[in-house]
């Protein structure tokens, strides 16, 4: 019986990738990648010469059962995304629960994701928290954003750049204008920045100076 390996990479920095996390994909038979293109130039900085191929949300549907027969057949496999930890808003969920339904053993990685420094840098209350990713683009949203409006907990979501003005204005008239809210972007890179405020100052002050980069959003649960 092979084994599956979530292998987390940097979201930025690549000094922030672990030892453990080379040797596993040095010593992996084959190496999942969101991107084979991007994954590409993380591999060549570490001289890392594995097979790799593409496992993304457009194809992990049709190729789960073959990759879980063929680690049931003795490969072991590494599963990476574009940056993170595989899983957490990236594909990697699908291959995961169908392992562990197989009975193929799982072991994910510590390592680098997003969420975590955003958290802890946007000096609100991180003893308890929900993460929720991307909010749905129409259908759904304002009926997640009412139901959220409620919640007491701190929240995280991750964002795109050309929807940040959007979202932080449904913030605005959802949670109210002086709901306290921390943007990171850029984590662990050269031009990252974290802006905190209320909805609205921090709303403006992105209205006055568009954002670029990956991006997480901190807002503070309902008192």
């Amino acid at each position: 019986m092979g084994k599956l390996f979530l292998v987390p990479t940097p979201i930025g920095n690549l000094e922030d990738i672990t030892f453990r996390a080379i040797k596993v994909l040095k010593e992996a038979d084959l190496i999942l990648a969101e991107d084979t293109r991007n994954s590409g130039k993380l591999l060549k900085h570490f001289d890392i010469t594995t097979q790799m191929i593409s496992h993304h949300m457009h194809n992990e549907h049709k190729t789960v059962d073959q990759l879980v027969g063929r680690m049931q057949a003795g490969e072991t496999f590494a599963l990476i995304s574009d940056a993170g930890t595989p899983a957490i808003s990236d594909p990697g969920f699908l291959l995961t629960r169908a392992c562990v339904e197989a009975g193929v053993e799982v072991d994910c990685l510590p390592g680098a994701t997003a969420f975590v420094p955003a958290l802890v840098n946007s000096g609100l209350p991180n003893d308890k928290f929900v993460f929720e990713g991307f909010l749905p683009v129409k259908k759904g949203r304002q009926t997640r954003l009412k139901l959220l409006a409620e919640e007491s907990r701190t929240m995280i979501f991750y964002e795109s750049p050309h929807k940040l003005i959007k979202t932080l204005t449904h913030f605005t008239e959802y949670f109210g204008a002086d709901r306290q809210v921390s943007v990171s972007r850029e984590i662990t890179k050269l031009h990252e920045e974290t802006i905190r405020g209320t909805a609205k100052e921090v709303l403006k002050h992105y209205t006055q100076k568009p954002p670029k980069g990956e991006i997480a959003i901190i807002v503070a649960g309902n008192k």
